[in-house]
């Protein structure tokens, strides 16, 4: 969040002037409902469990859940009217607001919200299981990996399901009002009737066209029309100036995907293991579960690449283009800016991935030992 405020200053300004007055509101909306009520009950969760009970302590980390719903909830709204606008005048040169809540509740959000909410789930439960398999295939902790394992395991078979049911809703969506980034997202250059489910191909965006075609024959049109017959628009329909790199959005969806069906198989796989009582013991299963740690945040990663990449050469669609959105200063300022940020922020990754390995090594302290208080009830 402190990256993308200093970077909208820096590098956006002409973006920054031009729609201020729809991003800047719903930006401080997130701050005062959600961003303060976060940072207040995040020391108590983290450090106040020996000083406060156990059941303000569970309040706290449930207000800290609740206030990331909240951001969740306006950074999507803002990030969703850049996609699909609405509830706007242009005057001046300036986006007007003209009603909030369309423009709060513009034509993509509640689908990029529902798909995002179930992401961060799909995420934690992934983390939660794999980390719990690890203590269980070195025979450290079982009765807690257990007690971790078991219920992520419940929310992956919950969650995976359902996101394919969302992230089709969210596709069909995204057809109507982005009907370029999905025929990125497919490879398709050509508007046709029967298009394939292409599986793999090497897209060539100087020439429009494809190598390497592997595909399931109309399946494509099955699944964005409904019918095998449909119509699915093509990159032919703009002009080449105006259409997404196609390569990077392609194979990132396809990374997307293929980590979705991943979590859907390893959620029907923990519930037959876990009607057979083998859930516990399962020592290839918890492997599995083990490399899929970071499957979630890889999939979210490669799912937002889909989106931003896909609606380009557009910061805000069809109004307010990429090159017309940065700031009035050279390219080294903003190069240097972008690079001091990147700098900084990957020592901090750095470090939190060395401190949280070491965390998840060393495995939690007995229960009684750690928080004595909670042992006396």
């Amino acid at each position: 969040g402190l990256v993308l405020s200093y970077e909208i200053g820096t590098n956006w300004g002409r973006f920054s002037a031009m729609t201020g007055n729809v991003i800047g509101p719903l930006m401080g909306y997130e701050v005062l409902s959600a961003f303060f009520l976060e940072a207040g009950f995040l020391g108590v969760m983290i450090f106040g469990i020996n000083r406060v009970g156990k059941y303000l302590h569970m309040f706290a980390t449930a207000m800290v859940s609740f206030g990331t719903i909240v951001s969740m909830f306006w950074i999507l709204s803002a990030n969703s009217w850049m996609h699909t606008p609405a509830g706007y005048d242009i005057s001046g040169g300036k986006f007007i607001v003209l009603d909030w809540w369309t423009v709060i509740f513009n034509p993509s959000f509640p689908y990029r919200l529902a798909h995002m909410a179930t992401a961060t789930f799909l995420s934690s439960a992934m983390f939660v299981s794999g980390v719990s398999a690890w203590y269980l295939l070195h025979k450290r902790h079982s009765d807690f990996a257990y007690r971790g394992l078991s219920p992520a395991m419940w929310m992956l078979l919950v969650a995976a399901p359902a996101q394919i049911f969302i992230g089709d809703l969210h596709g069909l969506n995204t057809l109507e009002h982005q009907p370029m980034k999905v025929a990125a997202m497919e490879g398709n250059w050509t508007t046709m009737r029967g298009m394939p489910l292409m599986l793999f191909t090497i897209p060539d965006q100087a020439n429009a066209t494809n190598h390497f075609e592997i595909g399931i024959p109309r399946m494509g049109s099955m699944i964005l029309k409904h019918h095998f017959d449909g119509e699915v628009p093509g990159l032919d329909q703009v002009p080449p100036a105006d259409r997404p790199p196609v390569a990077i959005v392609f194979f990132s969806f396809r990374v997307m995907i293929g980590l979705g069906v991943f979590m859907v198989l390893l959620a029907f796989t923990g519930l037959a293991l876990r009607l057979r009582g083998k859930l516990q013991s399962a020592r290839l299963f918890h492997r599995l579960c083990v490399l899929g740690t970071p499957a979630g945040f890889v999939a979210i990663l490669a799912g937002w690449i889909v989106t931003e990449v896909g609606r380009q050469p557009w910061t805000v669609y069809g109004l307010l283009r990429t090159r017309d959105s940065t700031s009035l200063v050279g390219r080294e300022v903003v190069a240097s800016s972008l690079g001091l940020f990147a700098l900084v922020y990957g020592i901090l990754m750095a470090a939190f991935l060395f401190y949280l390995v070491r965390l998840v090594a060393h495995g939690p302290h007995d229960i009684e030992q750690q928080y004595p208080q909670i042992a006396a009830h």
